[in-house]
């Protein structure tokens, strides 16, 4: 019987995982290991995927993650415990950790969020043009609150947002090894900080943001972080926020938070969406929340 062949090759397939270099697995994945080694396990050409993944289940190390977002359910399998970061990239090869889960790999934060955020690009639609923009449509779109994505599964103690955010040709992004066994796709410092700028919604909020600027003080590259935002050619004036929060921080040297002063400042902006009570930086053309003084 299948299961009395696969209790005899039980001790090769244990070992096959055991020395696969590797933590997670697909469907599909399985599907296809089972097929180059059925013959070398001796199980019957009868012995089905869902068999195999039954069996590894009841009596081997591999457990079994789903995680349900709006229209799609992700299954993995993984061989012993995985984090619930590399799972979460395990959704998509390009998948990357940024915005909150970057501020905290990155150490820019206090907190432990609750909140996991993995983005996956869109595809590539051409340059974005500068030439609508105006202060009017500028003044509407930030009266409102910001949007956010419904893209989200509940995973555990964990709510992973899965973000289909603009096409960077993963500029920025790394890889970052948190233990011997463990590396991420995450986005770097300087990135990190500009995504935070641009939605402090999926950052904890402008004060988090601040401090997260605070922590990054001696660690950051101000020119790096400037090049990376001018190619990421935003057509809202992020610099304003960015050379704000710079300052606002009290730590940043006159020449680092001058280096934002370089692009063109021809618009009011705003640090944030919908600002009930707001104050305005004449040298930013700014305005925040009046809460940051």
């Amino acid at each position: 019987m299948a299961l009395t062949r696969f209790s005899i090759a039980k001790k090769d397939i244990i070992t096959y995982f055991d020395d696969g270099g590797r933590k997670i697995y697909t469907f599909n994945d399985l599907s296809t290991i089972l097929n180059e080694n059925r013959a070398f396990w001796r199980l019957s050409s009868g012995f089905s995927t869902r068999g195999f993944i039954k069996e590894l289940l009841k009596s081997t190390k591999m457990l079994k993650h789903e995680m349900q977002f709006p229209n799609i359910k992700y299954t993995r399998y993984t061989w012993g415990q995985a984090s619930v970061f590399e799972l979460t990239l395990s959704i998509n090869n390009y998948a990357y950790l940024s915005h909150y889960t970057a501020m905290y790999l990155h150490n820019l934060t206090e907190q432990i969020p609750k909140s996991i955020y993995v983005n996956v690009e869109q595809t590539y639609k051409g340059k974005l043009s500068k030439s609508e923009l105006e202060q009017g449509r500028i003044d509407f779109a930030f009266s409102r609150k910001q949007r956010t994505t419904n893209n989200i599964a509940i995973f555990g103690d964990y709510r992973v947002c899965l973000l289909n955010g603009k096409n960077t040709d993963n500029l920025g992004v790394i890889e970052m090894s948190v233990s011997k066994s463990e590396t991420l796709r995450v986005t770097s410092l300087e990135r990190t900080l500009i995504d935070i700028t641009v939605r402090p919604v999926y950052s904890g909020g402008v004060f988090e943001v601040l401090n997260a600027y605070r922590f990054a003080a001696g660690l950051v590259s101000i020119n790096k972080l400037a090049a990376t935002l001018k190619k990421l050619n935003y057509v809202y004036p992020y610099h304003q926020c960015i050379g704000f929060y710079l300052e606002k921080a009290g730590i940043f040297k006159k020449h680092q938070i001058e280096i934002l002063k370089r692009f063109e400042m021809k618009y009011d902006f705003y640090l944030t969406y919908s600002i009930e009570k707001k104050n305005y930086s004449k040298k930013w053309r700014l305005y925040y929340p009046k809460e940051l003084g």
